[in-house]
């Protein structure tokens, strides 16, 4: 299979209409910012994850996390995360690699302590289990958006006429009267729990020694009971989050600054806005590791299984660019094993587990669009600083790639 690096500017991909949401925005992102680095959040506490995010977040166009390594994982790590990646402006791709029957994979990717789909913009599954697993994994997130975006909110209004706590009554025009009216209005959100509330032993006690009526008490004159009124309104609402801009607008926009004129990056990210209301996945065409299985044949089905989902599959993790740009191939490629060499100059190398390492602009000169990094980052004594300096060093490789090609035109 030949393949053809992308040599053309991720601004002008980001144009292609025929793109996805999200792949749009994300190349718009990975121009604006200059970045195209991925860091792998190996971490095991939430407050760990959150201090990794804010250290290398300015640098970054992805965090990629491990959901399931984290010991304490709660809806606290998961608003913690969204509020740094919308600070930050980074997406967050959960590498949970799903690979099962359909079924499965939908119940994995919405439900249970993780809830991937409500908070991951990008998640990674295998094709080994076959064709359906991608479908199933775009109806699960489509059904999980629908679901974030809907609530329920239920008000109860307890109102009671004035005239009913003598005995009097309530028929004819005055138990209409506003002013004969004592309202009590609480509102419920859809989840509240339903169990009626009963007061502590103590309490009851309490008001049976200060004279207080009680339902229990032997003196309870139902007589006097008030005649109440109940109104219940329950809401059902749904918003959207907004669409991105209009990719050839933000181009124009990135392309306005002349001559020497720096990219002013705060006000292109305020146009770029939020990300949209959308997910992505990428397949696991190739792996770092040594020996693994995922032989020519199988990356090759993967490609051909992204080109019947373009509006779902955003791209593949692999080891080198698979797309065929004169098929019309618009996917991203994301590659993992990256660090730089060791302080001898030795260029690849691995752990002893089986990983190997090379270089971010070696792997980025070889058609990577974004690069992974791990450890090379969380060991670093000064991680921001560690980020920064692999974000140099993969974006000098992707500017020299597209002004290589530029001149060959």
């Amino acid at each position: 299979m030949t393949t053809k690096q992308h040599t053309s500017s991720f601004s002008s991909r980001a144009e292609n209409e025929a793109l996805p949401a999200l792949a749009s925005y994300l190349l718009s992102l990975i121009s604006i910012k200059q970045s195209n680095l991925c860091v792998s959040a190996d971490v095991h506490t939430t407050s760990a994850l959150l201090r990794l995010a804010e250290e290398v977040g300015d640098s970054i166009c992805v965090l990629k996390t491990h959901a399931d390594i984290i010991d304490d994982f709660c809806d606290r790590t998961i608003k913690g995360l969204q509020e740094i990646a919308t600070r930050k402006h980074f997406l967050i791709f959960e590498d949970r690699k799903f690979g099962d029957i359909g079924n499965t994979v939908q119940s994995q990717y919405s439900r249970g302590p993780l809830r991937i789909a409500t908070w991951a913009h990008l998640t990674n599954a295998h094709i080994f289990p076959g064709p359906a697993i991608i479908p199933s994994l775009q109806s699960a997130a489509h059904s999980a958006l629908v679901s974030l975006n809907q609530s329920v909110s239920t008000e109860i209004s307890i109102g009671t006429p004035r005239g009913s706590i003598d005995g009097g009554s309530t028929t004819g025009t005055d138990a209409g009267d506003d002013d004969d009216f004592e309202p009590f209005v609480s509102s419920i959100p859809a989840d509240s729990s339903s169990t009626p509330h009963h007061q502590p032993e103590s309490i009851q006690q309490q008001n049976q020694q200060n004279g207080a009526l009680s339902p229990t008490s032997s003196n309870f004159d139902m007589s006097h009971r008030r005649t109440s009124i109940v109104t219940a309104t329950t809401t059902i609402s749904q918003t959207f989050e907004p669409s991105p801009p209009n990719p050839a607008s933000l181009s124009r926009t990135l392309s306005s600054s002349s001559g020497n004129k720096p990219l002013d990056r705060d006000s292109a990210l305020i146009e770029l806005g939020p990300p949209p209301h959308a997910r992505g996945l990428l397949l696991l065409a190739e792996m770092s590791s040594e020996n693994n299985l995922m032989h020519p044949p199988y990356t090759a089905t993967c490609l051909s299984l992204a080109r019947q989902h373009k509006d779902f599959v955003l791209g593949f993790v692999a080891q080198h660019n698979i797309t065929q740009r004169e098929k019309g191939d618009e996917f991203l490629v994301f590659v993992p094993g990256v660090a730089f060499a060791d302080e001898d100059g030795r260029g690849s190398r691995g752990d002893g587990k089986g990983q190997r390492w090379r270089g971010p602009y070696e792997v980025v000169q070889g058609g990577a669009d974004v690069v992974i990094v791990g450890r090379g980052v969380l060991g670093a004594r000064d991680r921001g600083v560690e980020a920064e300096r692999y974000r140099r060093e993969a974006w000098r490789g992707y500017e020299e790639l597209v002004r290589g090609a530029k001149k060959q035109r």
